[in-house]
């Protein structure tokens, strides 16, 4: 599992990434947000971030922070 720092609202906050290499998924979390997401290694394309994106502001972000969060998850799995 990863840690990553991140800021979100001018606060830092501690994103957690986990990748299961057997079954080709990962899992990620926000503790701060209380959301989570989990997806396989199929799904993770460019539309993904849409799909992260908009789970993400139903947790009440708006849609500028919730998209450069979910742009940055995206980078992160990839470099896994």
């Amino acid at each position: 599992m990863k840690i990553r720092k991140t800021l979100l609202h001018d606060k830092e906050i501690k994103v957690y990434v986990y990748e299961n290499k057997k079954e080709e998924t990962f899992v990620v979390a926000v503790p701060t947000q209380e959301w989570s997401f989990s997806f396989t290694y199929e799904n993770s394309g460019e539309g993904f971030v849409n799909q992260l994106s908009s789970s993400l502001m139903n947790t009440g972000l708006e849609e500028q922070p919730a998209e450069e969060l979910a742009r940055r998850i995206y980078q992160w799995t990839c470099e896994m």
